[in-house]
């Protein structure tokens, strides 16, 4: 029974948590900066299989003991991008295989860089963007003999609108800020190059909607690098409803608040609410060439919140916790078959819809 150690109850790793513990074949440990909080979830969902525990990644020395303590295969990190290369750090040190949820470019360059001659696997951007995307596009991508133009487009909106940004907190608000203001990768020409944030505006209609779509940092994962020179254009778009990117524009252009990302994050915070009526809207378009001939294929998903373990989770929450946990599965059914720094597109489209945790993209 695998052994592993999630790092981070709230709100994508109280999911991971039990979602592993309810096939009973996982032994978990889940942390938090208190006890009181993974205590409460193992209570209120009856969580036999997992043991709260209290850790602080600000202090690694206590987290290494703790891993020292206990036979762990692995260590998920569900905490914010940046706590993220000391996980990775204790990870090597203690020979497990590691998972994290970053979006962020820079982190995962640092994962790449400690995992280098690992004997673990270390696999960041398990999520949904990056992540379950990246799976999705990489299947596309392979029925076509010549690629010319990938587009890559996820959103998670809420289905009732209620406010002037059309949007509520449905995620890290550090992880949010984070792709809005940093520096986007792209492939044009067939090379890979840096696209600028809150650029790159386009509609887009799904299912007779009407969204808008922007470049946003990270959800390209490591498409990019694996694909220059063999497509001629690639990117990837956060969806949003439309009017939502220009009013962002405002805060964090006009405003400055991209210079004083903390102000911004209590504004929001303070100002748009959370919701579980959220809707996650997954869509990936290729164009290439077949037999001579110019084809596009798309890939279009919709999914809503539903209730699991008794409990109401919202769309984003069961997207990025089900593409988690089904790479975590996949490792730890053949451990000793991946060794150093892995990517999402190592991972076949079928066999992650497949798996037991990948039934919200069957669906």
């Amino acid at each position: 029974m695998p052994q592993v150690l999630v790092l981070g109850a709230g709100k994508i790793g109280s999911l991971v948590a039990g979602l592993l513990s309810a096939t009973g074949q996982y032994q978990v440990h889940l942390a938090d900066l208190t006890l009181d909080v993974p205590k409460r979830l193992v209570d209120d969902l009856s969580l036999s299989t997992v043991t709260p525990c209290a850790l602080d990644v600000r202090r690694p020395d206590a987290v290494a003991a703790y891993v020292g303590s206990y036979p762990f295969d692995g260590v998920i990190s569900s905490l914010p991008y940046f706590c993220n290369p000391t996980v990775a750090e204790i990870a090597r040190a203690h020979q497990l295989h590691y998972f994290d949820l970053t979006e962020d470019v820079a982190v995962t360059g640092r994962v790449k860089a400690i995992s280098a001659g690992a004997d673990r696997a270390f696999i960041p951007q398990c999520g949904l963007a990056p992540g379950f995307i990246s799976i999705v596009t990489n299947d596309l991508i392979g029925h076509f003999e010549s690629i010319d133009n990938v587009k890559m487009r996820v959103g998670a909106l809420p289905v009732h609108p209620s406010n002037a940004l059309k949007y509520s907190l449905t995620w890290s608000t550090d992880g949010l800020i984070n792709e809005y203001a940093n520096v986007c990768i792209g492939i044009e020409g067939g090379k890979e190059v840096p696209l600028q944030p809150l650029e790159g505006y386009e509609t887009i209609e799904l299912d007779g909607l009407l969204y808008e779509a922007f470049n946003t940092s990270g959800g390209l994962g490591t498409l990019a690098d694996t694909y220059r020179g063999r497509v001629r254009t690639m990117n990837y778009k956060t969806l949003r409803y439309p009017g939502h990117c220009e009013k962002i524009q405002f805060l964090m252009k006009d405003l400055k608040l991209n210079e004083d990302r903390e102000t911004l994050k209590r504004i929001l915070e303070r100002a748009i609410p959370q919701t579980q009526q959220d809707v996650v809207l997954i869509y990936a378009a290729v164009t290439g060439t077949r037999q001579g001939e110019l084809f596009e294929e798309t890939y279009v998903k919709k999914v809503y919140p539903r209730t699991i373990l008794g409990r109401l989770w919202s769309a984003i929450q069961i997207t990025t916790a089900s593409s988690l946990c089904c790479i975590v599965d996949l490792v730890m059914a053949r451990p000793s078959a991946y060794r150093g720094f892995v990517t999402q597109e190592h991972f076949r489209l079928q066999d992650v819809l497949n798996n037991r945790f990948g039934d919200c993209f069957r669906a």
